[in-house]
């Protein structure tokens, strides 16, 4: 009988500085392999500066990052375990290139990773089709709608299947229509490959509630891991939302204030006369 997974990446002691402002604090972190983990919490908490840590992104400052079984500060383990990782960082096709079509970007992507042409084209036609993008292959990505481009900028993402897909606020500006359909899409995509790690960052706590497991952040530190069961259990509450604001400190918990949003003014309406609109 065959004991536990290794983590997919391990964290010791990490810490991010942007001049005088400290991003990330002394993380320690180990996060579990063949999972869709979320890192939940406001802007700002500190993120996006981890996920492009760990996708090799951005030079470590302090502390150690190993993913994939081996350190991310060894140049040759990173040269090595970066076509495995695949990286969507922020913003609406942060990835994609405007001016190519759908297929001339995912076939870039495939080119870049050292796939033929033959290889290319079947890629390319799997993943378009199973994201409703077939029927776009010519139209410039800079004309897709938001939950297109999304979808696009998975496509690039996965035309190496990597074993880590690391996603940065991936449905922030998209409409609720679109957000669902992206990880319904996600969700297939993993039930083909059970074994791909997924690594999220969202700012939406009723998508974090989907995930298997969840890294709770404020102030560039962590608060807590774990199930959102456990999250709920732990902390008392209904809602991974109200779970949050329980794990802050108590200043900040005193000086949290939820957001009301009032009802809209009445809409005026004029009289109509009993014989009706005159012309």
């Amino acid at each position: 009988m065959t004991g536990p997974s290794p983590p997919v990446v391990r964290l010791g002691g990490v810490g991010l500085r942007y001049r005088r402002r400290q991003a990330l604090a002394d993380i320690d972190l180990d996060v579990p392999a063949g999972a869709m983990v979320g890192l939940i919490g406001p802007d700002g908490v500190g993120k996006s500066s981890l996920l492009s840590l760990i996708a090799g992104a951005r030079a470590i400052q302090t502390g150690r990052i190993e993913a994939l079984g081996g350190d991310m500060g060894d140049p040759v383990h990173r040269r090595a375990v970066c076509p495995r990782i695949a990286y969507m960082p922020q913003g609406l096709g942060k990835n994609l290139y405007p001016t190519l079509s759908v297929f001339e970007n995912i076939d870039f992507f495939g080119r870049l990773f050292g796939h033929g042409h033959a290889e290319r084209r079947r890629r390319i036609g799997t993943l378009t089709a199973g994201t409703g993008l077939s029927p776009f292959l010519d139209r410039p990505a800079g004309k897709l709608s938001g939950g297109m481009k999304q979808k696009l900028g998975l496509c690039c993402a996965l035309i190496h299947d990597p074993d880590l897909l690391i996603l940065d606020e991936p449905t922030t500006g998209v409409d609720p229509l679109s957000r669902r359909q992206f990880w319904e899409l996600i969700d297939r995509i993993r039930a083909g490959r059970p074994g791909m790690s997924v690594l999220v960052a969202t700012a939406y706590m009723e998508e974090a509630s989907r995930f298997d497991w969840l890294v709770a952040m404020d102030a560039g530190r962590v608060l807590a891991t774990g199930a959102p069961g456990e999250i709920l259990e732990r902390t008392g509450a209904a809602t991974l939302e109200r779970a949050f604001i329980a794990l802050l400190p108590e200043e900040k918990r005193r000086a949290h204030r939820p957001v009301e949003i009032p009802p809209p003014p009445p809409v005026a309406t004029l009289p109509i006369s009993p014989s009706g609109p005159r012309g």
